[in-house]
């Protein structure tokens, strides 16, 4: 190969190289654009001749045999000519179905094949995406049932606050991330095709096309539509020259619903990762630095939150695309379209494949969860403590709350500037008030974790178990 033709001497995006698997690739590769292309251009023509156009069966038959055998060297040259890709590709079409040449693209717009084709690469790259999603939330389902009695310090503002569990953190993820499917699954409901609608929507040259025939205009939109496997109750009802562009800020946002949840996540995460209580999976070969070989970066994780935080900002972009269309439709829009559109996909699918991954090989440090825990059990105690006092030694309960207040204070300033043990309890047993109480018993980590075993069970139940159901995965099945 000369060094002109070698593809390292361009960019090729690091979507495609690094993240995206090679099924969401295909939704968006030219091939799948552009024979689903001659697959509207089959069903347009298809649809006109039901309908009682002269279109002769050859035309038909010619189409068929070449919806997948596309001479892309030739509609290159052809849009060189013609600055027009879609003028190319009607002439590459000609060029291999010649008795259709003269009825390809029959009354239509460039848009009859640009939206709708988009349209159909919208419904698979979501449903897969959903079906990722679901397998994420399976795996984060797994490793949270395993770890639902694994009491951990919780956090608010990042700072210890009342424990919680490993599966109870793990199934909030989960369920944050059903949230997101739910998004993704209403997208897929609601998505509607362009269908027929002509160059400013009006339908007008499809109307001239049946001379004055409203009737069959409507019957070739709907026949159109379902020969494209799409609902035919499932259409636009008035367009411009393209389906809203709002649409896409829509479908980006949906995208972000989910991005939103992983990065929690991955970031979460990461912070765990930095207390030494859980890391992502590590490989037995794997470099976490190239000058420091004792570290384990997360970089599974990083990587996740990196491409998250690039889906976040695609759905703004979109918006703005859609609120500059001018009046019917301005050509503005497609150079972001084509951008945005495959890229933010691209980046979910890498997110999807690496947050399972993730959540399939976590590993979790028990003894150090438990040895960060019992620095800060003592101080979420104390309540309890001043109570305990008060029934069984007849205590007061200020005069307790006042020493409970001394000695903690000490205690935390001996931990934070002396670098020592939570010494709380032993200065506690030196209080005539807490005398005789069973101090160790009332530090039971199981104590004050509250409901979470069971909002895990109950969240497994209710929220992942008709999830599992719904994509065909089995308990303990991997995706």
């Amino acid at each position: 190969m000369g060094e002109e033709n070698d593809p390292r001497e361009g960019y090729v995006s690091a979507l495609a190289t690094r993240n995206a698997s090679p099924a969401m690739q295909a939704i968006f590769s030219e091939k799948r654009k552009f024979t689903t292309w001659r697959r509207l251009w089959l069903a347009l023509a298809e649809s006109e001749r039901e309908l009682g156009l002269e279109i002769p069966a050859e035309a038909l038959e010619q189409m068929r045999a070449a919806l997948d055998r596309i001479d892309y060297e030739a509609a290159a040259e052809y849009e060189r000519r013609f600055r027009h890709d879609v003028m190319a590709h009607v002439h590459a079409f000609g060029d291999a179905a010649p008795a259709a040449r003269p009825i390809i693209h029959l009354g239509a717009t460039s848009q009859f094949v640009n939206c709708n084709a988009e349209l159909l690469q919208f419904r698979d790259a979501l449903t897969l995406a959903a079906q990722k999603l679901a397998a994420a939330i399976d795996a984060l389902a797994r490793f949270a049932r395993g770890h639902a009695r694994t009491a951990t310090l919780g956090f608010t503002h990042l700072q210890p606050a009342q424990p919680t569990t490993v599966g109870r953190r793990a199934i909030q993820w989960a369920h944050d991330l059903a949230l997101g499917l739910e998004e993704i699954e209403h997208r897929l409901a609601t998505l509607r095709f362009r269908g027929v609608k002509g160059t400013t929507g009006t339908q007008a040259s499809f109307l001239a096309l049946f001379e004055g025939d409203a009737g069959k205009v409507e019957a070739l939109d709907r026949l159109v539509t379902e020969k494209m496997g799409w609902d035919p109750d499932r259409r636009f009802v008035v367009t411009g020259q393209t389906y809203p562009r709002v649409l896409d800020g829509q479908v980006l946002g949906s995208l972000a619903s989910v991005a939103s949840p992983a990065m929690k996540c991955a970031t979460d995460l990461r912070l765990l990762a930095h207390r030494k209580e859980i890391e992502e999976p590590f490989g037995s070969e794997q470099v976490g630095s190239s000058a420091m070989p004792y570290k384990r970066n997360p970089m599974r994780c990083e990587r996740i939150t990196g491409l998250c935080r690039f889906v976040l900002g695609q759905a703004p972009m979109a918006h703005a695309t859609a609120s500059e269309q001018w009046l019917e439709r301005s050509l503005d829009d497609s150079a972001t379209r084509r951008l945005i559109l495959p890229e933010a996909f691209l980046a979910l699918d890498g997110v999807l494949d690496l947050l399972t991954e993730v959540a399939s090989g976590l590993v979790v440090y028990p003894k150090r969860i438990e040895r960060n825990l019992r620095e800060e059990l003592p101080f979420m105690a104390t309540e309890n403590l001043i109570m305990q006092a008060v029934r069984e030694n007849g205590a007061d309960r200020q005069e307790a709350h006042e020493r409970v207040r001394h000695h903690s204070q000490a205690a935390a300033q001996r931990v934070k500037e002396g670098g020592g043990e939570n010494d709380l309890l032993e200065r506690l047993r030196a209080e005539r008030i807490f005398a005789g109480l069973d101090l160790e018993r009332a530090l039971d980590p199981d104590s004050f974790v509250g409901r979470a075993p069971e909002q895990v069970a109950e969240a497994i139940a209710h929220v992942v178990e008709p999830i599992r159901a719904r994509y065909g995965l089995a308990e303990g099945a991997r995706a």
